[in-house]
C-alpha cells in the first residue's frame, strides 16, 4: 500500500479535527477525498504530508511511518498545499531548481528532470517569466512540476482547481490523470464533476468522521428516500391524472415533460405504461434518474 492510515485522531486543544479514521490507497488510485469546510481533509492531508503530526494513531507511506521515519516518508511524497506557496520573485526556471536543490541531491537528475517538468506541466513558454506575471492557473501548473520534481510514488493536492476557469480545470484535470498511472494521487475537491470524471474511488469525511469509501458508481447508487422518473409523452397529458398511482409522491410538469417523484421501493414504471396504453397515448421515453455525487454528497453530510 502507498498509504495506510489506522485509527488517525487529531486533536487541537479541546476540539477534535479528526476523528479515528482508516484507511489505504493503492499505486494507480485517484482517491477523491470530499467534505464540508472544517470537516478534516486539509489536516488528513497534512498528517499524511508530515506537515503535522498526528494526536494518535499511525500513518505510514511506502511503509515508512510518518512519525518514526519522517525522511524516508517525505521523500515519497509530492505535496501542493491549499494555499499554492510560491516565491513570485524567481523566475519559474529559477524556482523549480531553487525547489529541487533542497530534496534531490543528485545534481544530474535534477538538471535533467526540471525540462521534463517544464515540459509536463505545459511551462515550456513560460519558464523564463516572474511567477508573478503568471496567471493563477500557471501558478497551479508551477506547484503541481515542484510536487512531481523529485518522482513521488504519492501525489497529495488540497484543492488544486480552486480559483480556476473552466480550460484551466480541464488542463489540470488531465495533467493529474497523466501523473496517475505510476502514482497514488489523493486530492480534495469542491467540484463534484470533477470527482465523477476522474476518480476511481472516493472519500467523504464530514466532522471528522469518515463516513463513505467506494468507487463513485456505488455511492451514486446509494439508498434515497425516493426516487425520481421523467416521463415524455407525444401528447399533452394532464399530470394529475398520474397522482393516484401507486407510489407517487409529487409531480411536476413542464408541457410534454412531466418529472414523478416516487418512493424509493415502489417501480412506477409498469403502471405508466399501462396508463399510456390504457389511455391512447404515446410514450416517447421514461427514464429513472439517478443520483450525481452532488446528490450523494448532500445526503450523507446534511444534518450530521
Amino acid at each position: 500500500m502507498s498509504i495506510e492510515i489506522r485509527g488517525l485522531t487529531k486533536i487541537f486543544n479541546t476540539q477534535t479535527a479528526v476523528n479515528n479514521i482508516s484507511f489505504s490507497a493503492e499505486k494507480g488510485e485517484i482517491v477523491g477525498f470530499l467534505g464540508p469546510n472544517g470537516a478534516g481533509k486539509s489536516t488528513t492531508m497534512k498528517i499524511i504530508a508530515g506537515y503535522i503530526p498526528p494526536t494518535h494513531g499511525q500513518v505510514k507511506v511506502c511503509g515508512f511511518d510518518v512519525v518514526n521515519q519522517p525522511i524516508q516518508s517525505r521523500e515519497n511524497i509530492g505535496y501542493l498545499p491549499e494555499h499554492n506557496p510560491l516565491y513570485l520573485d524567481m523566475y519559474v526556471h529559477e524556482y523549480l531548481h531553487f525547489v529541487g536543490s533542497l530534496h534531490i541531491p543528485n545534481r544530474r537528475f535534477l538538471k535533467e528532470r526540471i525540462p521534463e517538468m517544464i515540459e509536463l506541466c505545459g511551462l515550456s513558454k513560460e519558464q523564463n517569466k516572474l511567477i508573478r506575471a503568471l496567471s493563477k492557473g500557471y501558478r497551479q501548473r508551477i506547484g503541481l512540476a515542484q510536487a512531481l520534481l523529485h518522482d513521488p510514488q504519492v501525489l497529495i493536492l488540497d484543492e488544486p482547481t480552486t480559483g480556476l476557469d473552466p480550460n484551466q480545470i480541464v488542463e489540470i484535470r488531465e495533467l493529474i490523470r497523466g501523473v496517475s498511472r505510476d502514482k497514488t494521487v489523493i486530492f480534495s475537491t469542491h467540484i463534484m464533476q470533477e470527482v465523477q470524471v476522474l476518480c476511481n474511488r472516493v472519500l467523504i469525511i464530514n466532522n471528522g468522521h469518515l463516513i463513505a469509501d467506494d468507487v463513485p458508481e456505488n455511492l451514486r447508487n446509494v439508498k434515497k428516500e425516493t426516487a425520481v422518473i421523467s416521463v415524455e409523452f407525444r401528447e399533452t397529458v394532464d399530470s394529475n391524472l398520474l397522482k393516484n398511482l401507486d407510489g407517487v409522491i409529487s409531480i411536476k410538469q413542464n408541457e410534454h415533460l412531466i418529472l414523478i417523484e416516487t418512493e424509493r421501493d415502489i417501480d412506477v414504471r409498469p403502471a405508466i405504461f399501462k396508463f399510456a396504453a390504457d389511455n391512447g397515448f404515446t410514450l416517447v421515453g421514461m427514464n429513472r434518474e439517478t443520483s450525481s455525487m452532488e446528490d450523494v454528497f448532500r445526503q450523507l453530510t446534511k444534518n450530521k
